[in-house]
């Protein structure tokens, strides 16, 4: 069957298919108002009538948070802690501001129902349920005509049974209903209740959008890319629709960590600049996860690996701000109206200071699919040059300086303040604008190399097919390190592996090539949070050089007390393998050479040879100043780098300043 795997952005759709001896890419522009639009018409284009094995990362929960267009949800919690999701934390997102507004909650105050009823911190029933409550509960809910309910009860992570009642008495409604010993059995009721809910208000559109694509794709296989770098199948996705977040740039941290083993490198920064944002990870060995997300301002618990996001991307809008300086970005131009030079936007971005440099081959764009229009750019770039009293050139590379320092700012956060080197790394670039910058960027912050793969653009894409299935489990269990020995903790995680085992093999991974991993969720006794330690060996020891290397001591005469399990089970499906490219000189073939123009780099133009990509071969030397074109994205190699092609046709680019 034709493997095809889809990544859903803000300006492009992309696609990435194999068929079991050749490899292909497309990419088509995005379709903000209806997501599936674009996806079916690239599958159209692929595979015509042919069923295939599709995985997609969607954006469709993303959005439904961001833009509040998820479904008119209730909250149903013990009478009295109806506004714990409007209480939340207290924290202040912006601690000196004197008008700090946070985001209002995802349920109003009128769609949040107390019941009757109590468990204790122990799982003991210390209140009944009583059936009156449940009937008039569902009374309130059919009135109030909502579509979708999350339930949050105290402690159901220590006994479900009161949400279990509920789900059931609530099952005639005919809508959603998600319960939060399903969703995140842990403890901290804020974080619980808001996860629980987030999956409730983007579940039914989920729901509607996966249902529609299935009927349109007839018989094709249909899984999902999760935020913790595995794929699920399209009906859990529709009931733990929460998981599926950050879906997108989880497939690209994915296909990095494949692709940097096999060209000899383990430590990554990975730079994923697309349209509209830039999505940087820091990879050393594993991919990292976190607990501790935020979506909007709201928390979601579920592990995600660890991806920061900034608004820079070849869509950036660059304007003038209130003090008069020039600034870029986060307001982007979309897939429409787009950048200027795509014929329809009016508003200067990052891709149009790229081809007013000359630093874009109009001709060669999207393979010749998509022709730029340089000559609508003089115009717009003369009235915002004489608005800021600025040379036209000094204007575009000032564009291109903000949003790399905004990068690098981003960059910063994954690794300098985390204590780790950016030099002691590989700066591993993708996204359809990322080899553009790559360059730039590892200068800034003095990185030796950059690694781009082949068919950048569509990285994220590639990263599906080459991602697991993976089910993650929680339980909080609140227990001190020294009393769970070997034996309890192969107890305690027994009936968490024959769950995981039992869900992979309903989504048809074969049992042999089913795997889970125990991690503790640690802290010392007294501490208000925890850090992630693997659960096997020498548990407390594990925790001590984990909490030494987060925050640089260690207290080894201090307890340790283990609050939450957890299990990540995983099936590795057979993964198509790269195929690796012929071998050459240290100067490229006559027919990979396109000609040749002149770019400006530091205020001077320079004559830049052009390169088509694909007729590069391994070892292959490129020296600055290059432009070197390909199907889903354009590399600059600038006068103070040069390129070597490795065997699997990624491109080195060695920084020599």
């Amino acid at each position: 069957m034709l493997i095809v795997g889809v990544d859903t952005g803000g300006t492009f759709t992309d696609f990435i298919w194999h068929d079991g001896s050749a490899w292909g890419e497309y990419k088509v522009l995005s379709t903000p108002h209806n997501p599936a639009e674009a996806v079916l018409s690239g599958l159209r284009h692929i595979a015509g009538d042919r069923p295939v094995d599709l995985v997609h990362g969607s954006t469709v929960a993303t959005n439904a948070i961001l833009e509040k267009k998820g479904a008119l949800t209730a909250l149903v919690t013990n009478r009295g802690f109806e506004d714990i999701i409007e209480i939340g934390r207290q924290n202040r997102p912006d601690l000196y501001s004197l008008h700090c507004r946070r985001n209002p909650p995802i349920v109003p105050a009128g769609y949040r129902f107390g019941l009757p009823g109590r468990i204790d911190q122990e799982g003991r029933e210390i209140a009944a349920l009583p059936d009156p409550a449940l009937e008039e509960l569902k009374e309130k809910l059919q009135k109030a005509q909502v579509e979708s309910v999350a339930v949050c009860l105290l402690f159901s992570f220590a006994n479900p049974e009161h949400e279990r009642r509920v789900g059931a008495g609530l099952a005639t409604l005919g809508v959603p209903v998600s319960l939060s010993h399903e969703t995140l059995a842990e403890f901290r009721e804020y974080e619980r209740t808001s996860t629980t809910v987030i999956n409730a208000y983007v579940a039914p559109k989920m729901r509607r959008y996966l249902t529609y694509l299935r009927e349109q794709t007839g018989g094709s296989r249909f899984r999902i890319m999760q935020s913790n770098g595995g794929s699920i199948s399209a009906e859990t996705a529709m009931n733990e629709s929460v998981r599926t977040i950050l879906s997108g740039p989880a497939g690209g941290a994915v296909g990095a960590r494949e692709i940097g083993r096999q060209s000899g490198f383990d430590r990554l920064i990975t730079f994923d600049m697309g349209g509209t944002s830039t999505d940087v990870c820091l990879i050393d060995g594993e991919l990292p996860l976190t607990t501790e997300s935020e979506i909007a301002s709201y928390p979601v618990k579920v592990p995600m690996i660890d991806i920061h996001t900034v608004g820079a991307g070849g869509g950036s809008l660059a304007s003038i701000d209130t003090g008069g300086s020039l600034q870029v970005g986060p307001q982007s131009a979309g897939a429409d109206p787009g950048p200027i030079c795509y014929g329809k936007g009016e508003g200067i971005t990052v891709t149009d200071a790229n081809l007013f440099l000359g630093r874009l081959v109009p001709e060669h764009f999207l393979g010749g699919a998509m022709r730029l229009r340089p000559e609508r750019l003089q115009r717009p770039f003369t009235e915002l040059a004489d608005r800021l009293g600025l040379p036209l050139v000094e204007l575009a590379e000032g564009i291109l300086d903000i949003a790399n320092a905004t990068m690098e700012r981003a960059i910063k956060v994954i690794s300098v303040e985390r204590g780790h080197d950016p030099r002691e790394f590989t700066l591993f670039s993708f996204g359809g604008a990322g080899g553009m910058h790559a360059a730039f960027l590892a200068r800034l912050l003095q990185m030796p190399r950059v690694l781009v793969p082949r068919n950048p653009g569509i990285l994220s894409a590639a990263g599906m097919l080459m991602a697991d299935v993976i089910k993650d489990y929680s339980r909080t269990i609140m227990r001190g390190a020294e009393e769970l020995t070997p034996e309890i903790l192969d107890e305690l995680f027994a009936p968490m592996e024959a769950q995981g085992t039992a869900d992979l093999l309903g989504e048809g991974m074969p049992r042999q090539a089913i795997v889970h991993q125990r991690f503790l969720d640690m802290r010392y006794r007294g501490q208000s949070f925890e850090l992630m330690a693997p659960g096997t060996g020498d548990i407390r020891e594990a925790f001590h050089r984990l909490h030494e290397t987060t925050y640089g001591y260690a207290n080894r005469d201090k307890a340790v007390e283990v609050v939450n399990l957890r299990l990540r089970s995983t099936g590795r499906p057979q993964r198509p393998s790269l195929p690796q490219i012929a071998a050459g000189g240290p100067t490229p073939p006559a027919e990979a050479f396109l000609g040749e123009k002149d770019v400006i780099f530091d205020g001077r133009s320079r004559g830049t040879i052009l390169l088509q990509r694909e007729k590069l071969l391994a070892g292959n030397r490129i020296p600055g100043p290059a432009i070197v074109i390909e199907y889903s994205s354009t590399i600059i190699v600038p006068p103070f780098a040069e390129a070597q092609v490795d065997r699997f046709g990624n491109l080195l680019l060695e920084i020599k300043e």
